[in-house]
């Protein structure tokens, strides 16, 4: 995903904007919005492939919930670290941006998500041909969204998160 609609700045301009305790000033709810899809995206894709790969395989739910989860960082991190590495950050600095871009943000929406699909009846039975592992799966990622949007609206908001990404663009 290309960030450089959210900030066009140099990293000395977005620390300019920042105050004494490092807050970066208002945010958007839109800002905020935009930096969850990302990282919505990127578990989804994680999610959705460890699903279908644990289910195809016959693993158990453990099992499958493990590699929909490790995936899910995989892919979340991935997207942050090949948008960062096309601005020109060597592979290094790269991930340590990523890293504090993406961790909170990603760790809120798996615990969301991965709750809601454990609390379901059924859900974790779930095969893939059935409306109740996409329902499920999908409603917890419509949850998670709300309720990860309000913490990166915070961190943005105080100079972390996707805001360390968008220093660099």
């Amino acid at each position: 995903m290309d960030h450089s609609a959210h900030h066009t700045g140099t990293a000395h301009d977005h620390a300019a904007h920042q105050d004494r305790e490092g807050h970066a000033g208002p945010v958007t709810w839109g800002a905020a919005a935009k930096a969850t899809l990302h990282c919505l995206t990127g578990c989804a894709i994680g999610e959705i492939l460890g699903m279908a790969i644990g289910t195809a395989l016959m693993w158990g739910n453990v099992a499958t919930m493990v590699l929909a989860i490790v995936l899910a960082f995989v892919f979340g991190y991935s997207l942050t670290l090949f948008a960062i590495r096309k601005a020109g950050l060597d592979f290094k600095t790269a991930i340590k941006v990523a890293l504090a871009a993406d961790t909170l943000s990603i760790i809120v929406m798996e615990l969301v998500d991965n709750g809601i699909i454990a609390l379901v009846p059924g859900a974790m039975d779930a095969h893939l041909d059935e409306t109740l592992f996409w329902t499920s799966l999908l409603g917890g990622f419509v949850i998670a969204f709300l309720l990860t949007t309000p913490v990166n609206k915070w961190m943005i908001g105080h100079g972390k998160g996707h805001a360390v990404v968008h220093a660099y663009h």
